[in-house]
């Protein structure tokens, strides 16, 4: 079993908000991430398939597909939006780190083909990732 991994980045902004409390009460919870304009990040995002080396090729998944999966699922879906009105996932869902994982997890799970998707993680600054195995 071989690991593949690939980086791409997007940017992309978000607030952290829950309509249901006041603007005192998103404040206290989500501190600066709340404020109403929201704000932004240049996420990296890692993707990790793992399969068997195909003899023919030498590849677990050919670099050209795996581009083109992420280029179209993720970056062209993601990248310079708002988050929370761009993406429908997120209107009622508050875009932190983890959700963006999940969503991106789900996104890309069925596309990928020949073999299989291990590992997402996506890096919303030096400082900060979350990661799903599909657990």
């Amino acid at each position: 079993m071989v690991y593949l991994t690939r980086k791409v980045e997007f940017c992309a902004s978000h607030r952290y908000y829950i309509d249901e409390k006041s603007e005192e009460e998103n404040l206290k919870l989500f501190g600066k991430c709340s404020y109403p304009h929201g704000h932004g990040h240049n996420y990296i995002l890692e993707v990790t398939v793992k399969g068997d080396v195909n003899p023919q090729t030498g590849m677990v998944m050919n670099l050209t597909d795996i581009d083109k999966i992420l280029k179209d699922v993720v970056v062209e879906t993601m990248d310079h939006k708002f988050l929370n009105l761009d993406i429908p996932e997120f209107k009622d869902k508050i875009p932190t780190t983890e959700n963006l994982v999940l969503y991106i997890w789900d996104s890309l799970v069925d596309a990928i083909d020949g073999c299989s998707l291990h590992r997402v993680r996506l890096h919303e600054d030096p400082f900060l990732y979350a990661e799903f195995y599909g657990e």
